[in-house]
């Protein structure tokens, strides 16, 4: 009997699948799988539909059998294998990227190499900078900035306090109830630096998830990582989030350099006025990417981090 799921947890031999009639079962895959141009360190992820097939003597065991195609996924190297890819979660409709700017600090590179691979994977992005309670003079002026910056470009940006305690009864955290609101009907995935404050954000929204959460380290001023593998839950309002480990790197794969600039949003309606098709925008002549930033038209500090992305980009990772 062959039934039809979803993987709501992968840790690595073992998957747990959610199947349409809402039973979970612990599920191993059978072989070797190989999804026709796409090569990863994980064969399945979650968020894949599958089918599995149940042991006949093994209450809640399964075998999984086929992974049925996937609309989308969002992929980085793989931290332990950098010439092979580690794919993050699939079939998604949107990612919330949440980042700090103090303990700890989520640099301006690491958000503009997330939103590249999303806009890479044709993920919508809704950037969240948390923990406001904590920011001095110079963090607001910053985020300000970043704001500014963000939403001149198309992106949804948010601002809030997760950590601060419940507001008196008959007051709202509008900021909060806009997330909620984000997150409705959606498969959304929750991606940032450990200590950034996903698990508080979604605990706050979805009290009954329980999600761990846990201080960042005092020494380090580094996040503490509380989730170890990715795992998928389902939201009372419709929906489900899918909450990864936090990440510290977040290196692309398979975007080549003649590709990139495609990735930044602000870019790629200028990129036809270029003189070359092949421009590339570092040192070629009439190049219409390097003029907007003489002008203004494009923020110094993105295509710093372009420039930087283009660098990291080797023959190994096309």
């Amino acid at each position: 009997m062959s039934l039809i799921g979803r993987v709501y947890k992968s840790t690595g031999s073992w998957y747990v699948v959610k199947t349409t009639d809402g039973k979970f079962w612990k599920a191993r895959i059978k072989g070797i799988f190989k999804i026709e141009g796409i090569t990863s360190t994980n064969p399945i992820a979650v968020g894949d539909e599958v089918i599995i097939e149940p042991y006949p003597q093994e209450e809640s065991i399964a075998i999984i059998t086929h992974i049925n195609e996937r609309h989308n996924y969002i992929a980085r190297t793989s931290p332990h294998q950098n010439k092979q890819q580690h794919i993050v979660a699939s079939n998604l409709h949107q990612a919330m990227l949440i980042c700090t700017l103090r303990n700890p600090k989520t640099s301006q590179g690491f958000m503009d190499r997330f939103l590249a691979t999303t806009e890479a994977y044709h993920i919508p992005t809704i950037i969240i900078f948390n923990k406001l309670d904590i920011y001095k003079a110079k963090d607001l002026t910053l985020l300000e900035t970043l704001n500014e910056l963000y939403q001149s470009i198309g992106y949804t940006v948010l601002n809030v306090s997760a950590a601060l305690p419940n507001l008196p009864k008959g007051e709202k955290n509008t900021m909060l109830q806009q997330i909620q609101e984000i997150l409705k009907h959606k498969t959304t995935l929750l991606s940032g630096h450990s200590g950034v404050g996903k698990s508080t954000i979604i605990n706050h929204l979805f009290p009954n998830l329980h999600l761990r959460t846990q201080a960042v380290s005092d020494w380090s001023g580094k996040g503490l990582h509380t989730t170890t593998f990715a795992s998928m839950f389902d939201l009372p309002t419709g929906g489900a989030i899918i909450d990864t480990p936090g990440i510290r790197e977040f290196g692309l794969f398979n975007i080549t350099k003649q590709e990139l600039s495609h990735y930044f949003v602000e870019m790629r309606t200028l990129l036809q006025q270029c003189q070359f098709n092949n421009c590339i925008h570092i040192n070629e002549p009439n190049c219409a990417i390097k003029k907007a930033v003489e002008e203004g038209r494009i923020y110094a500090s993105r295509y710093n981090s372009y420039c930087n992305m283009l660098e990291s980009i080797t023959e190994d990772l096309r």
